[in-house]
């Protein structure tokens, strides 16, 4: 943790010298990009700065103490317990602007859900998942864009893909990637029996340009006509767009808009994001595995969470949170999961780091 926030330190006052800098201020879109990771930063790395300040103030403090002029110590003794204290409590704001690791300040997110085993109760599934992330970041005032979706007959969808913009969405929603599964008697049984289907969610830090260097020489560009359920033809032009990128295999496609202009600048996002996934996944998996974390992996592979209707139970296995109130959780009122999974890797990460506060 100290070392991410050294460097984020480093980067920040790199970046004050480059918005003084006369040929980055003579380059707008320059300066426009340096203001941008700027501001995104500026939070926790003025925290960390003003934290290292009172570390070499209460070190002072502490040699007074030893002076042989009495005023001295006892001014030492006075300013002490209020540095310390200023001190610890920058520390835990720290620890929480952290949780995430670099990636733990962005307001830029992507999320996709995709349906899972369950055939089209698992698409009616992935639906409430989006109705209920849809409705959180509506309360939390983040704006929700559709990238892409893929709709079923019956009013499920096989995937959908989000752009989230909003102060704190990837702090929140970070460990919402992983398996979930939904039990439930379907619309569609006669007999009232309980069925298992899932749905994987994939939670995306969005990068900066600068962060993800894509030339159109890069990818390949397709274009083709978009569809509906059932393979219906919705767009008689061909203003849906397919990317992929060629050094991963990597393939996003978006349709939804009717402008071809519309689609690509979506598909590009959402490759960007997918490029910078796959460039952090890596280093994430590192960092659980160096702390042993339950939630800090994004395993999309792991099942993290269980919707059972009959009982009105949602269960996060991570951490062990049962709550009875499923019927509100769906529809929208996530944060005392959020609250329960932050809380946790709180305590995380005050276990591995709380006594480095110096």
């Amino acid at each position: 943790m100290r070392k991410l926030l050294d460097e984020t330190l480093s980067r920040f006052e790199t970046l004050e010298r480059q918005m003084t800098d006369p040929d980055v201020l003579a380059d707008s879109s320059k300066m426009q990009q340096v203001a941008r990771e700027h501001g995104t930063i500026a939070k926790t790395a003025t925290k960390y700065r003003r934290f290292k300040q009172l570390n070499t103030q209460i070190e002072e403090a502490n040699e007074m103490l030893h002076s042989p002029d009495p005023e001295m110590r006892e001014l030492a003794e006075m300013e002490l317990p209020e540095l310390k204290n200023e001190r610890e409590v920058l520390w835990n704001e720290l620890l929480d602007m952290t949780i995430g690791g670099e990636d733990a300040n962005r307001a830029n997110l992507v999320l996709e859900i995709r349906a899972g085993t369950g055939g089209d109760e698992a698409a009616l599934f992935a639906r409430d998942l989006y109705d209920m992330y849809k409705h959180y970041c509506e309360s939390q005032g983040w704006k929700v864009e559709i990238l892409s979706y893929n709709p079923t007959e019956l009013g499920g969808f096989k995937e959908m893909v989000l752009g989230i913009d909003g102060e704190g969405c990837f702090r929140q929603l970070q460990f919402e990637s992983g398996g979930h599964r939904v039990q439930r008697v379907p619309e569609t049984e006669a007999k009232g029996r309980i069925h298992t289907s899932a749905a994987t969610v994939a939670v995306m830090a969005e990068p900066e340009d600068v962060e993800i260097d894509l030339k159109p020489e890069d990818y390949r560009k397709d274009l083709y006509c978009s569809s509906g359920p059932g393979g219906q033809h919705v767009n008689k032009t061909e203003s849906a767009v397919r990317l992929t990128h060629l050094a991963t295999g990597i393939v996003v496609a978006c349709q939804d808009e009717r402008s071809q202009h519309k689609n690509f600048a979506k598909a590009l996002r959402l490759l960007k994001s997918r490029l910078y996934d796959a460039k952090r996944e890596e280093e994430q998996r590192k960092r659980a595995d160096e702390r042993k974390t339950k939630i800090g992996s994004g395993d999309r592979s792991e099942r993290i969470r269980t919707y059972n209707f009959p009982e009105n139970r949602i269960t996060d296995h991570r951490i062990g949170l049962t709550l009875y109130k499923l019927d509100s959780i769906l529809a929208g009122n996530l944060l005392p999961v959020i609250d329960g999974l932050l809380e946790y890797e709180r305590q995380e990460l005050r276990s591995a780091f709380g006594n480095d506060n110096n």
